[in-house]
């Protein structure tokens, strides 16, 4: 595969994964052009010499201003589940946003896009391992709005479109703070297992992600396929905590709780607290963290592309809390 310099196009740069990305490529020697808010903190990005693009992936116009001469484009940005967004929010970056990057990766001939997908289409799975190929069953306005723009990308691969889809697992490492509060709470000594913390979880460590992203933008068998890029094992939120703890060298969690009353308490916060705006203390959401399994078979990925994740859950924990140390964020 070749190591030329690339002139490559990251969305969602600003963020977790996308930030990552650009890290990598630039170290490697790629000239990343990033599309930034004017609102985010680009300086990491300055830092590592990315050339910026101002403007929102809603915005058609600045979207192809970016892709202007690149050849390849990584799609991550996204809206994550966040407070405040209305439904047509969700719409207008997940789905919008694609047929954005869609049409400017027409319009300037780029050579391969790569769109990032989220494992949660698949919902709360019933067969364990799920694939590529295993049905859909989005749960919020976030999985249903990733799904809809998933398939407006697979549409326009099927088009002609030079291009291939990824579903990460729950994506963790340094530089992570959506799984900070599960840290913490752990360290605190107080995470409550709902539902006995039987489910299933899996994780996608940082650099072992950003490698599979490159190898959908680079390999030749990725063209016009969707992959799930995970770790190679998973295990039950029990045991993941467990790990947490020992890594931090405090007692594992064991306190289980029944799940249906919290259930019902999130419920009645979101009814109560949709109707003013206010973003509900408990999230049906969150409830579902404890019970919805999520195990992945990333077996597709290691066949046609190589993959090959190097990083498991001790290890990736392991740095994951040093960096929350070193930031003191624990």
């Amino acid at each position: 595969m070749s190591q030329q310099t690339k002139r490559v196009l990251v969305t969602g740069a600003t963020g977790f994964t996308g930030g990552a990305l650009a890290k990598k490529l630039i170290e490697r020697g790629d000239k990343v052009v990033a599309l930034v808010r004017k609102s985010a903190n680009v300086k990491p990005l300055e830092a590592l010499g990315a050339e910026l693009v101002y403007g929102d992936i809603t915005d058609a116009d600045a979207v192809q201003r970016a892709a202007q001469g690149t050849q390849i484009i990584y799609h991550i940005a996204a809206v994550y589940r966040t407070a405040g967004h209305p439904d047509s929010y969700y719409e207008e970056v997940n789905i919008q946003g694609v047929q954005h990057v869609i049409d400017a990766a027409r319009k300037h001939g780029v050579g391969r896009t790569v769109h990032c997908s989220t494992i949660g289409v698949h919902g709360d799975i019933e067969e364990i391992p799920s694939n590529e190929e295993s049905p859909f069953n989005p749960g919020d306005i976030y999985q249903r709005t990733k799904l809809a723009g998933e398939q407006l990308f697979a549409e326009a691969m099927a088009n002609g479109l030079p291009g291939a889809i990824f579903r990460p697992g729950a994506i963790y490492g340094p530089g992570d703070l959506r799984l900070l509060k599960m840290f913490k709470q752990v360290k605190r000594g107080f995470f409550p297992l709902f539902g006995g913390g039987k489910n299933l979880y899996h994780l996608s460590y940082i650099d072992d992600l950003t490698d599979g992203i490159i190898l959908c933008g680079e390999h030749p068998n990725a063209i016009g396929e969707r992959f799930i890029l995970c770790s190679n094992e998973y295990d039950t939120l029990k045991a993941l905590t467990a790990t947490i703890a020992r890594q931090l060298q405090v007692k594992e969690p064991t306190l289980s709780l029944p799940v249906a009353p919290l259930m019902v308490a999130a419920k009645m916060c979101e009814a109560l607290c949709k109707p003013f705006g206010i973003d509900p203390p408990l999230h049906t959401r969150r409830v579902e963290f404890f019970v919805k399994s999520r195990a992945f078979d990333n077996s597709k990925a290691r066949r046609l592309l190589g993959y090959e994740p190097k990083i498991g859950t001790d290890e990736g924990v392991k740095r994951t809390i040093a960096w929350y140390e070193e930031n003191d964020l624990l």
